[in-house]
């Protein structure tokens, strides 16, 4: 008998309440932006039962319509009337001005917080993600496409999904164990019709596109609780920044707490995460490690970072002291410098489209920090 280890990673869709809040909020920064790439952003979406409340502070030239935002959003995300949330809900709009205290520090290119960030890479799929992660993403990229084209005409907007795979002794993936789904559904439709269509049309699918066997996979959970009618913030209430690990890395790596949607690029939670990635694909990319974590640290005000921290978990190639300093080297970590190297104002992509389907790791959209751009660079720093 083979020993095991096992690993979860969890994904939700666009219609989770929480998402249906990180969509918002971000369509809110991309407003913005659009019209004032100078714009300072905090925006926080509250959803539930028939009623959306944007919050939160913002420092911009422009106007926004926010009525036509939320609605806008809703509409696209795919909610109905007679699902007990919609577009005409009510729309709270209980937004001021950023704090002149705050904005001392980043006009003179500060962080706009303290705070610890996280990025990671690893040779478990093309894009170097953890394998959880993306099976349990792609799953529901699937099921979202296809409940859109209304090619699963009893399927809602909300849904879940979850992937654990066992490892062997050498830390090398074995076989896929179990597929969580559970997907909101009209009514009238069997439990054995949306178990039969979930495994074969979707979930069987993704698991083939990487090279998986679906009949090895022990244990298959489709709507457990047997059924899934009222969901979406009617079901259960959404707030922005709940599904942080969702958007991340599936706990593969760590997460430093901060939130990435409704914030301006001068906010680092977000921006040093997306830096943190770069440099650890870069680093990975460049056959330095087969796995690897950076960390940084920030002060709120204070230009360069407190910290900058390589972890390679034993893969490493280089010793992890050399490899820090020559991240620091060949990396602007700086938030002005990431802004500028990861065009961050630049408008070439939405916030609202990372907000639905993750901001790491993301092969369907032009994403600079995905980009490979510094393995050369590292190389001929470390002498390789």
């Amino acid at each position: 008998m083979k020993n095991l280890t096992y690993f979860t990673s969890e994904f939700v869709s666009p219609g989770h309440p929480d998402k249906v809040s990180d969509q918002i909020s971000d369509a809110v920064v991309d407003a913005c932006l659009a019209d004032d790439p100078n714009s300072r952003v905090a925006c926080e979406v509250f959803c539930t039962t028939g009623q959306v409340v944007v919050g939160g502070e913002i420092t911009t030239t422009t106007y926004i319509d926010i009525q036509d935002i939320v609605r806008s959003k809703i509409d696209e995300i795919g909610y109905k009337e007679g699902m007990g949330f919609d577009s005409n809900c009510g729309v709270l709009s209980a937004i001021h001005a950023q704090s002149p205290d705050i904005a001392m520090g980043v006009d003179i290119g500060g962080a706009g917080d303290q705070g610890i960030m996280f990025g990671g890479a690893v040779k478990e799929t093309p894009e170097l993600m953890p394998l959880a992660l993306v099976l349990a993403r792609e799953i529901l990229v699937k099921l979202t496409k296809m409940t859109r084209a209304k090619e699963l005409p009893w399927a809602r907007p909300d849904a879940k999904s979850q992937v654990t795979l066992a490892y062997d002794e050498n830390g090398k993936i074995d076989h896929v164990d179990t597929v969580v789904v559970s997907v909101q559904h009209n009514p009238d439709v069997t439990q054995a019709q949306i178990k039969e269509e979930v495994i074969e049309k979707v979930v069987k699918p993704v698991l083939r596109s990487y090279g998986l066997d679906p009949d090895q996979v022990k244990h298959f959970h489709i709507n457990p609780t047997g059924r899934f009618v009222i969901g979406g913030p009617h079901g259960d209430t959404g707030v922005t920044g709940r599904k942080i690990i969702v958007d991340t890395y599936g706990g593969f790596f760590r997460h430093g707490g901060g939130a990435f949607s409704g914030k301006d690029p001068s906010k680092v939670d977000r921006s040093a995460a997306y830096a943190a990635r770069w440099v650890a694909k870069n680093i990975v990319a460049a056959d330095l490690a087969d796995k690897c974590e950076i960390q940084l640290s920030y002060a709120i005000g204070v230009v360069e970072p407190t910290s900058v921290k390589v972890d390679t978990f034993g893969t490493g190639k280089v010793d992890e002291f050399e490899l820090a300093e020559a991240v620091k080297k060949v990396f602007d970590l700086t938030p002005r410098g990431i802004e500028r190297a990861l065009e961050l104002r630049s408008g070439k992509f939405k916030y609202q489209d990372l907000a639905a389907f993750g901001h790491i790791g993301r092969t369907d959209l032009d994403i600079p920090w995905e980009k490979l751009d510094k393995v050369e660079e590292l190389k001929k720093a470390l002498n390789k």
